[in-house]
């Protein structure tokens, strides 16, 4: 089972910390005298220590200089510049608008041949309509704040992208909890047509789409948090502050074992669509 992407991440920066601490006990500093030898107090040794504060790369290098590890220098900042990478702000995304993000995330998908998605609470942004997407993104925009409301360029791009489904070479498994079919996310037209799309494009030569009724006994997963794989590279995570990159091979395969998992419990074809039609009634 994967951690959480917000616990990977702190994991992550734990892991530089605790090497640090190892190093200053292994020199037989107290946290006072490290914090002397490298120009610092000492509550400042207890923060890099306890992962409260991630040090700075002259920081690290101050660190090894102190007690006599030099050579670990290196290979301690690339470890904390990593760490500090998984967890990205996204007020840092989204300082060019939400236009720009969709764009940038866009580019991803170019360069993967398998592409797995799973979401608990909405249709994944490649089976997104126009109107449904907009929806979305006009709330993102109020959650985060933002000055200037692009959403509707921002729909229009990530539309865009979704042609890569009709493209030869490509293979798209989508995983929907059914739950998310009732989310209504924007005006009941809006709605019923992002449905009735999913019966449309769930029938793409390269598309999968399954969907894991509510009703299913002995799950052997209870919903996760949205994530997509792509290829077997990287699994991106998205999170009310932040989207998780993850590029650990052991927590790629995590994710990979959950998704099968997961698509054990969905149906597909006439089942699937029958609960998207159910869906569409319900609108009524």
């Amino acid at each position: 089972m994967p951690m959480s992407p917000s616990s990977s991440a702190q994991a992550a920066r734990e892991a530089v910390a605790a090497r640090l601490r190892h190093l200053r006990k292994t020199a037989g500093l107290t946290v006072a005298d490290l914090g002397r030898q490298c120009g610092w107090n000492g509550a400042k040794t207890s923060r890099i220590e306890n992962a409260v504060t991630a040090p700075s790369v002259r920081d690290i290098r101050a660190w090894c200089q102190a007690t006599g590890a030099v050579d670990q220098a290196e290979g301690l900042v690339a470890q904390s510049l990593n760490a500090e990478a998984m967890y990205t702000e996204w007020r840092q995304h989204m300082r060019n608008g939400l236009k720009e993000l969709q764009q940038v995330t866009g580019r991803l998908f170019t360069e993967s041949k398998l592409f797995r998605v799973y979401s608990s609470t909405l249709v994944p942004g490649l089976l997104q309509t126009m109107g449904y997407a907009a929806g979305i993104l006009r709330i993102s925009a109020a959650t985060q704040g933002l000055e200037v409301d692009d959403s509707p360029a921002a729909a229009q791009a990530r539309i865009e992208r979704t042609r890569i489904l009709y493209e030869q070479g490509r293979r798209f498994l989508f995983l929907v909890e059914e739950g998310a079919l009732y989310y209504q996310l924007g005006e009941a037209d809006a709605m019923a047509a992002q449905l009735g799309h999913l019966l449309t494009v769930g029938a793409l030569p390269g598309v999968s789409l399954g969907v894991i009724p509510t009703a299913t006994k002995e799950r052997h997963q209870w919903p996760r948090e949205t994530f997509h794989v792509y290829d077997d590279k990287l699994v991106s995570v998205e999170l009310v502050t932040a989207r998780i990159r993850i590029k650990q091979p052991s927590e790629i395969a995590q994710y990979v074992n959950v998704f099968g998992q997961l698509r054990s419990m969905a149906v597909y074809g006439a089942d699937a669509r029958a609960l998207i039609v159910k869906a569409i009634d319900a609108l009524a």
